[in-house]
Protein backbone atom coordinates (compact mmCIF):
# COMPACT_ATOMS: atom_id res chain seq x y z
CA UNK A 1 0.00 0.00 0.00
CA UNK A 2 3.20 2.28 0.82
CA UNK A 3 4.47 2.12 -2.89
CA UNK A 4 1.05 2.45 -4.51
CA UNK A 5 0.49 6.08 -2.40
CA UNK A 6 4.13 6.76 -3.20
CA UNK A 7 3.55 6.16 -7.23
CA UNK A 8 0.56 8.46 -7.13
CA UNK A 9 2.36 10.75 -5.41
CA UNK A 10 4.51 11.30 -7.83
CA UNK A 11 2.62 10.63 -10.84
CA UNK A 12 1.38 13.86 -9.27
CA UNK A 13 4.29 15.47 -9.53
CA UNK A 14 4.83 14.00 -12.84
CA UNK A 15 1.67 15.48 -14.01
CA UNK A 16 2.82 19.29 -12.67
CA UNK A 17 6.00 18.66 -14.23
CA UNK A 18 5.09 17.75 -17.50
CA UNK A 19 2.28 20.96 -17.74
CA UNK A 20 5.61 23.12 -17.87
CA UNK A 21 6.93 21.96 -21.09
CA UNK A 22 3.75 23.46 -22.96
CA UNK A 23 4.91 27.08 -21.80
CA UNK A 24 6.03 27.71 -25.22
CA UNK A 25 4.72 31.59 -24.68
CA UNK A 26 7.95 32.72 -22.88
CA UNK A 27 11.42 33.26 -24.54
CA UNK A 28 13.56 30.45 -25.80
CA UNK A 29 16.78 31.47 -27.15
CA UNK A 30 18.71 33.29 -29.62
CA UNK A 31 18.28 36.67 -31.32
CA UNK A 32 16.73 36.58 -34.80
CA UNK A 33 18.49 33.70 -37.22
CA UNK A 34 19.99 34.66 -40.36
CA UNK A 35 20.10 31.06 -41.49
CA UNK A 36 17.12 28.78 -41.87
CA UNK A 37 18.29 25.21 -40.75
CA UNK A 38 16.54 22.52 -41.99
CA UNK A 39 17.69 21.73 -45.76
CA UNK A 40 13.87 21.35 -47.57
CA UNK A 41 12.14 23.82 -49.56
CA UNK A 42 9.56 24.46 -46.76
CA UNK A 43 10.95 26.26 -43.48
CA UNK A 44 8.17 27.12 -41.92
CA UNK A 45 4.35 25.90 -41.05
CA UNK A 46 1.32 27.36 -40.42
CA UNK A 47 -1.58 25.32 -39.24
CA UNK A 48 -4.86 26.88 -38.38
CA UNK A 49 -8.15 24.59 -37.27
CA UNK A 50 -11.43 25.74 -37.05
CA UNK A 51 -13.65 23.86 -34.63
CA UNK A 52 -16.64 23.68 -36.50
CA UNK A 53 -15.40 23.26 -40.42
CA UNK A 54 -16.77 24.84 -43.38
CA UNK A 55 -20.23 23.97 -45.15
CA UNK A 56 -18.39 21.85 -47.86
CA UNK A 57 -21.10 22.34 -50.81
CA UNK A 58 -19.75 26.43 -50.00
CA UNK A 59 -16.13 25.39 -49.84
CA UNK A 60 -15.21 22.51 -52.51
CA UNK A 61 -15.91 23.35 -56.09
CA UNK A 62 -17.79 20.92 -58.45
CA UNK A 63 -14.41 20.92 -60.96
CA UNK A 64 -11.17 19.37 -60.47
CA UNK A 65 -8.35 20.12 -61.90
CA UNK A 66 -6.50 23.93 -62.26
CA UNK A 67 -10.06 24.76 -63.65
CA UNK A 68 -11.99 24.60 -60.94
CA UNK A 69 -14.92 26.96 -60.25
CA UNK A 70 -15.32 29.83 -57.68
CA UNK A 71 -17.45 28.69 -54.62
CA UNK A 72 -18.77 30.82 -52.40
CA UNK A 73 -16.26 30.64 -49.65
CA UNK A 74 -13.40 30.38 -52.17
CA UNK A 75 -14.19 34.24 -53.81
CA UNK A 76 -12.04 35.85 -51.34
CA UNK A 77 -9.24 33.56 -52.03
CA UNK A 78 -9.32 32.93 -55.62
CA UNK A 79 -6.50 36.03 -56.25
CA UNK A 80 -4.09 33.08 -54.86
CA UNK A 81 -5.14 30.63 -57.03
CA UNK A 82 -1.99 29.89 -58.12
CA UNK A 83 -0.57 29.55 -54.75
CA UNK A 84 -2.57 26.85 -53.12
CA UNK A 85 -4.38 23.27 -53.33
CA UNK A 86 -7.87 22.68 -52.26
CA UNK A 87 -8.43 18.77 -51.19
CA UNK A 88 -11.86 16.90 -50.90
CA UNK A 89 -12.28 13.66 -49.80
CA UNK A 90 -9.72 13.60 -47.43
CA UNK A 91 -10.06 12.31 -43.23
CA UNK A 92 -7.56 10.09 -40.64
CA UNK A 93 -10.53 7.36 -40.72
CA UNK A 94 -10.89 8.29 -37.21
CA UNK A 95 -14.34 8.44 -35.28
CA UNK A 96 -17.24 10.97 -35.62
CA UNK A 97 -18.02 13.46 -33.29
CA UNK A 98 -16.75 16.77 -31.49
CA UNK A 99 -14.23 14.77 -29.27
CA UNK A 100 -12.51 13.30 -32.49
CA UNK A 101 -12.04 16.86 -33.58
CA UNK A 102 -8.18 16.72 -32.22
CA UNK A 103 -7.77 14.47 -34.94
CA UNK A 104 -6.75 17.19 -36.97
CA UNK A 105 -3.11 17.28 -36.54
CA UNK A 106 -2.94 13.94 -34.39
CA UNK A 107 -3.88 11.54 -36.86
CA UNK A 108 -6.56 8.53 -36.38
CA UNK A 109 -5.21 9.19 -32.49
CA UNK A 110 -6.25 11.78 -30.48
CA UNK A 111 -3.21 12.59 -28.42
CA UNK A 112 -0.23 11.20 -30.44
CA UNK A 113 2.01 13.87 -31.19
CA UNK A 114 1.03 16.81 -33.76
CA UNK A 115 2.15 17.47 -37.36
CA UNK A 116 3.55 20.53 -36.20
CA UNK A 117 5.57 19.35 -33.06
CA UNK A 118 7.00 16.86 -35.55
CA UNK A 119 8.13 20.07 -37.28
CA UNK A 120 9.02 21.84 -34.53
CA UNK A 121 11.65 19.40 -33.64
CA UNK A 122 13.92 20.37 -36.37
CA UNK A 123 12.62 23.99 -37.44
CA UNK A 124 12.48 24.99 -34.17
CA UNK A 125 15.52 24.32 -33.10
CA UNK A 126 17.49 27.52 -34.07
CA UNK A 127 14.86 30.39 -33.56
CA UNK A 128 13.74 31.71 -29.70
CA UNK A 129 10.40 30.26 -30.12
CA UNK A 130 10.20 26.47 -30.76
CA UNK A 131 6.65 26.67 -31.55
CA UNK A 132 3.60 29.09 -31.02
CA UNK A 133 0.02 27.84 -29.68
CA UNK A 134 -2.70 30.83 -30.37
CA UNK A 135 -6.46 30.86 -30.18
CA UNK A 136 -8.46 33.33 -31.12
CA UNK A 137 -11.40 32.85 -27.95
CA UNK A 138 -11.55 31.04 -25.38
CA UNK A 139 -13.71 28.18 -26.68
CA UNK A 140 -14.58 24.77 -25.08
CA UNK A 141 -12.47 23.60 -22.23
CA UNK A 142 -12.39 19.94 -23.89
CA UNK A 143 -11.26 20.90 -27.40
CA UNK A 144 -7.35 20.49 -27.97
CA UNK A 145 -5.08 21.19 -31.07
CA UNK A 146 -1.84 20.49 -30.50
CA UNK A 147 -0.13 17.56 -28.19
CA UNK A 148 3.54 16.89 -28.08
CA UNK A 149 5.63 13.12 -27.80
CA UNK A 150 4.13 12.84 -24.50
CA UNK A 151 0.42 13.36 -25.45
CA UNK A 152 0.61 16.62 -23.51
CA UNK A 153 -1.55 19.09 -24.78
CA UNK A 154 -0.37 22.22 -25.28
CA UNK A 155 -1.99 25.48 -24.11
CA UNK A 156 -3.14 28.47 -26.27
CA UNK A 157 -2.73 32.18 -25.56
CA UNK A 158 -5.54 33.90 -26.25
CA UNK A 159 -4.80 36.90 -25.84
CA UNK A 160 -2.75 39.38 -28.76
CA UNK A 161 -1.24 41.18 -26.06
CA UNK A 162 -0.27 38.28 -24.33
CA UNK A 163 0.83 37.34 -28.07
CA UNK A 164 2.98 40.52 -28.61
CA UNK A 165 4.54 40.64 -25.46
CA UNK A 166 5.97 36.88 -25.97
CA UNK A 167 7.11 38.10 -29.25
CA UNK A 168 9.07 41.31 -28.86
CA UNK A 169 8.70 42.56 -24.88
CA UNK A 170 10.90 42.00 -22.48
CA UNK A 171 9.81 40.39 -18.64
CA UNK A 172 9.81 43.62 -16.35
CA UNK A 173 12.77 42.07 -14.01
CA UNK A 174 15.12 40.17 -15.93
CA UNK A 175 16.64 39.23 -12.76
CA UNK A 176 13.64 37.75 -10.93
CA UNK A 177 13.10 36.15 -13.96
CA UNK A 178 16.18 34.69 -13.96
CA UNK A 179 15.87 33.36 -10.62
CA UNK A 180 12.64 31.71 -11.38
CA UNK A 181 14.00 29.44 -14.40
CA UNK A 182 16.77 28.58 -12.03
CA UNK A 183 14.82 27.64 -9.13
CA UNK A 184 12.16 25.60 -11.92
CA UNK A 185 15.83 23.77 -12.56
CA UNK A 186 16.41 22.48 -9.39
CA UNK A 187 13.07 21.50 -8.57
CA UNK A 188 13.07 19.05 -11.71
CA UNK A 189 16.50 17.90 -10.23
CA UNK A 190 14.83 17.20 -7.13
CA UNK A 191 11.75 15.52 -9.01
CA UNK A 192 13.95 13.95 -11.42
CA UNK A 193 15.74 11.63 -8.01
CA UNK A 194 12.66 10.82 -6.80
CA UNK A 195 11.69 9.27 -9.73
CA UNK A 196 15.46 7.51 -10.44
CA UNK A 197 14.86 6.04 -6.38
CA UNK A 198 11.65 4.63 -7.88
CA UNK A 199 12.85 3.32 -11.02
CA UNK A 200 13.84 -0.18 -9.30
CA UNK A 201 10.86 -0.65 -7.41
CA UNK A 202 7.36 -0.38 -10.02
CA UNK A 203 6.15 -2.03 -12.19
CA UNK A 204 7.36 -2.74 -16.05
CA UNK A 205 4.53 -0.65 -17.09
CA UNK A 206 5.44 2.35 -14.80
CA UNK A 207 9.10 2.30 -16.00
CA UNK A 208 8.05 2.82 -19.13
CA UNK A 209 6.07 5.60 -17.88
CA UNK A 210 9.22 7.17 -16.35
CA UNK A 211 10.97 6.78 -19.15
CA UNK A 212 9.07 9.04 -20.91
CA UNK A 213 9.09 11.27 -17.80
CA UNK A 214 12.67 11.38 -18.19
CA UNK A 215 12.41 12.27 -21.79
CA UNK A 216 9.97 15.37 -20.75
CA UNK A 217 12.40 16.30 -18.15
CA UNK A 218 15.12 16.50 -20.78
CA UNK A 219 13.12 18.31 -23.60
CA UNK A 220 12.14 20.95 -20.49
CA UNK A 221 15.72 21.33 -19.15
CA UNK A 222 16.87 22.36 -22.92
CA UNK A 223 13.49 24.82 -23.03
CA UNK A 224 14.82 26.45 -20.22
CA UNK A 225 18.66 26.56 -21.00
CA UNK A 226 17.58 28.55 -23.90
CA UNK A 227 15.03 30.83 -21.81
CA UNK A 228 17.85 31.44 -19.82
CA UNK A 229 20.36 32.38 -22.66
CA UNK A 230 17.80 34.16 -24.39
CA UNK A 231 16.57 36.77 -21.30
CA UNK A 232 19.55 39.12 -21.91
CA UNK A 233 19.14 38.80 -25.87
CA UNK A 234 17.56 41.83 -27.88
CA UNK A 235 13.75 41.06 -29.40
CA UNK A 236 13.08 42.45 -32.70
CA UNK A 237 11.87 46.04 -33.43
CA UNK A 238 8.24 46.09 -35.32
CA UNK A 239 6.52 48.88 -35.88
CA UNK A 240 2.89 47.21 -34.91
CA UNK A 241 0.09 48.94 -32.73
CA UNK A 242 -2.48 46.70 -30.53
CA UNK A 243 -5.89 47.76 -29.84
CA UNK A 244 -6.21 49.73 -26.50
CA UNK A 245 -7.71 46.35 -25.19
CA UNK A 246 -7.83 42.77 -26.30
CA UNK A 247 -11.28 41.54 -28.24
CA UNK A 248 -11.43 38.09 -26.31
CA UNK A 249 -15.21 38.29 -25.84
CA UNK A 250 -16.37 35.37 -28.07
CA UNK A 251 -18.68 37.97 -30.01
CA UNK A 252 -15.28 39.64 -31.25
CA UNK A 253 -13.44 36.38 -32.54
CA UNK A 254 -13.38 37.88 -35.61
CA UNK A 255 -11.10 40.88 -34.65
CA UNK A 256 -9.68 38.65 -32.42
CA UNK A 257 -8.44 36.25 -35.30
CA UNK A 258 -7.50 39.14 -37.49
CA UNK A 259 -5.12 40.80 -34.85
CA UNK A 260 -3.57 37.13 -34.56
CA UNK A 261 -3.02 36.58 -38.19
CA UNK A 262 -0.92 40.14 -38.30
CA UNK A 263 1.13 38.83 -35.33
CA UNK A 264 1.65 35.70 -36.92
CA UNK A 265 3.14 36.99 -39.76
CA UNK A 266 5.66 39.86 -37.90
CA UNK A 267 6.62 36.74 -35.52
CA UNK A 268 7.39 35.00 -39.21
CA UNK A 269 9.02 37.88 -40.54
CA UNK A 270 11.05 38.58 -37.39
CA UNK A 271 11.90 34.41 -37.25
CA UNK A 272 11.13 34.95 -33.61
CA UNK A 273 9.50 31.62 -34.75
CA UNK A 274 8.67 28.57 -37.45
CA UNK A 275 5.89 26.81 -35.97
CA UNK A 276 2.68 28.44 -35.25
CA UNK A 277 -0.95 26.71 -34.26
CA UNK A 278 -4.30 29.05 -34.28
CA UNK A 279 -7.35 27.45 -33.17
CA UNK A 280 -10.27 29.11 -34.48
CA UNK A 281 -13.53 27.85 -31.54
CA UNK A 282 -17.50 27.85 -32.15
CA UNK A 283 -19.60 27.85 -29.28
CA UNK A 284 -22.69 30.25 -28.65
CA UNK A 285 -21.39 33.54 -29.82
CA UNK A 286 -23.62 35.91 -31.99
CA UNK A 287 -21.50 37.94 -34.70
CA UNK A 288 -22.38 41.06 -35.85
CA UNK A 289 -21.12 41.05 -40.13
CA UNK A 290 -21.35 44.56 -41.87
CA UNK A 291 -23.80 45.65 -39.16
CA UNK A 292 -26.31 42.63 -39.66
CA UNK A 293 -26.58 40.82 -36.58
CA UNK A 294 -27.07 37.33 -37.30
CA UNK A 295 -30.27 34.84 -36.77
CA UNK A 296 -28.64 32.72 -34.16
CA UNK A 297 -25.67 31.60 -32.35
CA UNK A 298 -22.37 30.15 -35.11
CA UNK A 299 -22.11 26.75 -33.55
CA UNK A 300 -25.95 26.36 -33.59
CA UNK A 301 -25.60 27.55 -37.54
CA UNK A 302 -23.24 24.99 -38.01
CA UNK A 303 -26.06 22.33 -36.89
CA UNK A 304 -28.26 23.92 -39.43
CA UNK A 305 -30.41 20.86 -40.73
CA UNK A 306 -29.87 22.72 -44.19
CA UNK A 307 -32.15 25.56 -43.44
CA UNK A 308 -31.34 27.62 -45.91
CA UNK A 309 -31.25 30.67 -43.85
CA UNK A 310 -29.21 28.90 -41.52
CA UNK A 311 -27.09 28.16 -43.67
CA UNK A 312 -26.65 31.53 -45.53
CA UNK A 313 -25.57 33.27 -42.36
CA UNK A 314 -23.21 30.11 -41.59
CA UNK A 315 -21.47 31.29 -44.97
CA UNK A 316 -21.20 34.60 -43.73
CA UNK A 317 -19.48 34.08 -40.45
CA UNK A 318 -17.31 31.07 -42.96
CA UNK A 319 -16.58 33.90 -45.56
CA UNK A 320 -14.97 35.77 -43.10
CA UNK A 321 -12.53 33.23 -42.21
CA UNK A 322 -11.59 33.05 -45.86
CA UNK A 323 -11.43 36.54 -46.22
CA UNK A 324 -9.01 37.05 -43.07
CA UNK A 325 -7.38 34.34 -43.97
CA UNK A 326 -6.81 35.79 -47.61
CA UNK A 327 -5.45 38.72 -46.34
CA UNK A 328 -3.01 37.08 -44.45
CA UNK A 329 -1.42 34.92 -47.53
CA UNK A 330 -1.43 38.66 -48.49
CA UNK A 331 1.20 39.39 -45.52
CA UNK A 332 3.26 36.53 -46.79
CA UNK A 333 3.65 37.41 -50.05
CA UNK A 334 4.91 40.67 -49.32
CA UNK A 335 7.05 40.24 -46.35
CA UNK A 336 10.21 38.96 -47.25
CA UNK A 337 13.07 36.32 -46.05
CA UNK A 338 16.62 36.89 -45.13
CA UNK A 339 17.57 36.05 -49.00
CA UNK A 340 14.65 38.41 -49.86
CA UNK A 341 12.28 36.20 -50.82
CA UNK A 342 8.11 36.36 -50.32
CA UNK A 343 7.78 34.13 -47.01
CA UNK A 344 4.77 32.60 -48.99
CA UNK A 345 7.69 30.59 -50.90
CA UNK A 346 8.64 28.90 -47.83
CA UNK A 347 6.26 28.61 -45.47
CA UNK A 348 3.58 26.08 -45.43
CA UNK A 349 -0.44 27.36 -44.26
CA UNK A 350 -2.33 24.76 -43.42
CA UNK A 351 -6.22 25.51 -43.45
CA UNK A 352 -8.11 22.91 -42.18
CA UNK A 353 -10.49 20.95 -39.42
CA UNK A 354 -11.18 18.38 -37.81
CA UNK A 355 -14.76 17.93 -38.83
CA UNK A 356 -15.90 17.30 -42.27
CA UNK A 357 -19.72 18.43 -41.37
CA UNK A 358 -20.90 19.89 -38.46
CA UNK A 359 -23.93 19.78 -38.67
CA UNK A 360 -24.09 16.08 -38.70
CA UNK A 361 -20.74 15.60 -36.66
CA UNK A 362 -18.89 13.65 -39.49
CA UNK A 363 -15.29 13.93 -39.57
CA UNK A 364 -15.08 12.65 -43.07
CA UNK A 365 -13.73 14.66 -45.75
CA UNK A 366 -12.51 17.13 -43.93
CA UNK A 367 -12.06 20.85 -45.59
CA UNK A 368 -8.38 21.14 -46.25
CA UNK A 369 -6.45 23.93 -48.12
CA UNK A 370 -2.89 24.25 -47.85
CA UNK A 371 -0.73 26.96 -49.70
CA UNK A 372 2.96 27.69 -49.85
CA UNK A 373 6.05 26.00 -49.61
CA UNK A 374 6.90 25.72 -53.00
CA UNK A 375 4.84 23.03 -53.79
CA UNK A 376 3.01 22.78 -57.27
CA UNK A 377 -0.63 24.55 -56.47
CA UNK A 378 -3.11 25.72 -58.44
CA UNK A 379 -5.46 22.53 -58.39
CA UNK A 380 -8.44 21.33 -56.61
CA UNK A 381 -7.73 17.77 -56.15
CA UNK A 382 -10.64 15.39 -55.11
CA UNK A 383 -9.95 12.16 -53.74
CA UNK A 384 -12.58 8.97 -53.73
CA UNK A 385 -11.85 8.08 -50.00
CA UNK A 386 -13.54 4.97 -50.66
CA UNK A 387 -10.83 3.67 -52.83
CA UNK A 388 -8.74 1.28 -51.27
CA UNK A 389 -5.69 2.46 -51.87
CA UNK A 390 -6.91 6.26 -51.26
CA UNK A 391 -4.81 8.39 -49.80
CA UNK A 392 -5.03 9.35 -46.23
CA UNK A 393 -4.91 13.28 -44.63
CA UNK A 394 -2.09 11.89 -42.95
CA UNK A 395 -0.31 11.11 -46.50
CA UNK A 396 -0.10 15.05 -47.15
CA UNK A 397 1.10 15.40 -43.77
CA UNK A 398 4.07 13.43 -44.99
CA UNK A 399 4.35 14.65 -47.82
CA UNK A 400 4.88 18.27 -46.01
CA UNK A 401 7.55 16.88 -43.24
CA UNK A 402 9.28 15.96 -46.17
CA UNK A 403 9.57 18.88 -47.62
CA UNK A 404 10.84 20.85 -44.35
CA UNK A 405 14.04 18.46 -44.64
CA UNK A 406 12.20 15.63 -41.83
CA UNK A 407 12.50 12.24 -43.22
CA UNK A 408 8.89 10.90 -42.57
CA UNK A 409 7.60 8.01 -44.47
CA UNK A 410 4.35 7.44 -42.02
CA UNK A 411 1.83 9.29 -39.87
CA UNK A 412 0.12 7.71 -38.07
CA UNK A 413 -2.29 5.09 -39.70
CA UNK A 414 -0.85 6.52 -43.32
CA UNK A 415 2.14 5.37 -44.98
CA UNK A 416 2.67 7.07 -48.47
CA UNK A 417 2.79 10.54 -48.74
CA UNK A 418 0.64 12.56 -51.64
CA UNK A 419 4.10 13.44 -53.92
CA UNK A 420 2.49 12.72 -56.94
CA UNK A 421 0.10 15.41 -56.46
CA UNK A 422 1.81 17.83 -55.09
CA UNK A 423 5.89 17.53 -55.82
Amino acid sequence: MKLNLSRRHFLRAVGMTLALPALESVPLASAVQKTLGASGKAKRLVCVGANLGLHAPSFFPGETGSNFGVTPLLKPLMRHKEEFTLFSGLDHRSGNGHKNWDNFLCGNNVGDVTLDQIAAEQLGAKSRIASLQLSTGRGSFRQKMVYNRQGVPLPMIERPSVVYQTLFGLPDDVERTEYLIKSGKSSLDKVTGEARHLQNTVSAKDRAKLDEYFQSVRDLENRMERQLKGLNEPRPQVDYQLPKFDPIAPTLMLENQALMYDLMALALETDSTRVITMFLPGLGEVFTINGEVLSAGYHALSHHGNNPGLIADLIKVESEHMRLLSGFLDQLKTKTDAKGAPLLESTFVLWGAGMGDASRHSNANLPVFLAGGSLKHGSHIAIDRDRSEAPLLGDLYITMLQQMGIEQNQFSNANRSMNQYLV
